[in-house]
């Protein structure tokens, strides 16, 4: 019997390669069960499940129990009834690490039983179930992709700081802090500083955490949130960002379909993504509901939801791009559209009836800058490093930002985007 090197553990997702060999591998015991005089153990790491078969000639083997850690030593056989098409035959197992009492949670089952609270305060637990797993996977995958599909397009990758001595969103709430004897808050979007980055590099990318203290108790509502933010200069309009997000988003579903499987079907992207201005958007909601909403300032989830729907039926797609909204919606570095006054060179982009994505073209002349800032009242002092940007020569930018934790739970049809986040952070959770 030829042998692999075992020196150290393969992963489940590996040992596929090594049928007709001798392998060791790692994990956690999923699930044990007795058949025929037969024990057949299912393996678990963060790639897979495998199934170990052991009979009564292999010799003895240690008490297993689930969630127990193993390594693992054995032969790889074909075998097409187990997970994978493979299973290890004559296995050695070295315990490495014991549970210790009963489990919070049952993870042998298909699906996770317990609700979602006990899921969230078990999390160090429920996590390790391959649902849970799978969920996170995909998620993996579409920030990778992002990361990919946007370097492909020329942009470069920044950090930047997540204390900030300036609310960066003035439509939304902040968190405030103590900074050595100064007021400081956590950044709601690295907005401001991905347009300086413009100015320095052209095309800049961030993926980081941002922070919401907005009281909102919905199931797609968090106070922290991974958000995937790009800004690209020397655009003519906000179509040439929405051309970027659409070949972007192209390449991360199918990196998602790819993590997820081809028995899962997730989504695809159309060849064309669906335009639809504001303005036409209520007129369409109007003359569908009954009702006259050609004065709203801006789009309700119901409404978000008949626009989705509306289409898929009209042009089969789970996307569709809403541009034009009004400037009194946006913020105050908000390109407006001179051809239609009081409406801006913004969009959302919604996915299945659910915005996942905002955009649009940014302010790039310091004057202008000024105009907007006092028509809305607000001090230019605390962003002086911020509007000194637009006084070297900025170009015309724009950008977007994706909701990463959203963008997951709407792809995966998951109920409540805390499904789609580790360890989620709202206004009633702070643990663990």
């Amino acid at each position: 019997m030829s042998q692999a090197n075992s020196e150290f553990p393969r992963v489940v997702e590996e040992v596929a390669s090594f049928v007709g060999h001798v392998v060791t591998t790692a994990g956690w015991i999923h699930r044990v069960r007795e058949l025929g005089g037969l024990t057949f153990i299912v393996l678990r790491d963060g790639t897979g499940l495998l199934q170990i078969v052991h009979a009564p000639a292999d010799g003895p083997i240690p008490a297993l129990q689930p969630e127990m850690a193993v390594k693992v030593t054995g032969r790889v056989v074909d075998e097409p009834r187990a997970p994978g098409g493979i299973e290890l035959r004559g296995a050695i197992f070295t315990v490495l690490g014991r549970p210790d009492g009963l489990l919070s949670l049952s993870l042998g089952a298909p699906a996770l039983e317990a609700g979602l609270d006990s899921r969230l305060t078990h999390a160090a637990l429920a996590l390790r179930h391959p649902a849970a797993q799978h969920v996170f996977r995909v998620q993996a995958r579409l920030a990778e992709a992002f990361r990919q599909g946007l370097s492909r397009e020329h942009f470069i990758e920044v950090h930047t700081p997540k204390i900030i001595g300036t609310a960066s969103e003035s439509g939304a709430n902040v968190f405030h802090l103590p900074y050595f004897g100064r007021s400081a808050y956590l950044a709601q979007s690295p907005q401001f500083y991905k347009q300086m980055m413009v100015g320095v590099f052209g095309r800049v990318f961030e993926v980081g955490p941002v922070f919401r203290a907005e009281p909102h108790d919905t199931g797609r509502h968090l106070s922290q949130y991974t958000s995937l933010d790009a800004e690209m200069g020397f655009i003519d309009g906000p179509e040439d960002v929405m051309a970027v997000l659409t070949r972007v988003m192209g390449a991360m579903l199918e990196a998602a379909q790819e993590a997820a499987g081809q028995e899962s079907p997730l989504a695809t992207m159309p060849g064309t993504i669906p335009v639809v201005h504001f303005e036409e958007a209520l007129a369409l909601l109007s003359d569908a509901l009954g009702e006259d909403l050609t004065a709203e300032p801006d789009l309700a989830p119901a409404h978000e939801r008949w626009l989705g729907e509306w289409a898929r039926s009209q042009y089969g797609s789970d996307f569709l791009f809403v541009v034009g909204y009004p400037m009194a919606k946006r913020p105050f570095y908000t390109m407006p559209d001179l051809q239609r006054p009081g409406f801006s060179r913004s969009f959302d982009l919604l996915f299945r009836g659910q915005e996942i994505v905002t955009g649009g073209q940014r302010l790039h002349r310091f004057q202008d800058y000024e105009k907007a800032m006092m028509q809305r009242g607000l001090s230019m002092t605390g962003l002086e490093g911020y509007l000194s940007a637009f006084q070297y020569g900025m170009p015309p930018h724009g950008g977007f930002a994706i909701g990463l934790e959203r963008l997951t739970a709407k792809l995966l049809g998951l109920a409540n985007i805390r499904e789609a986040t580790l360890f989620p952070r709202d206004t009633k959770r702070l643990e663990p």
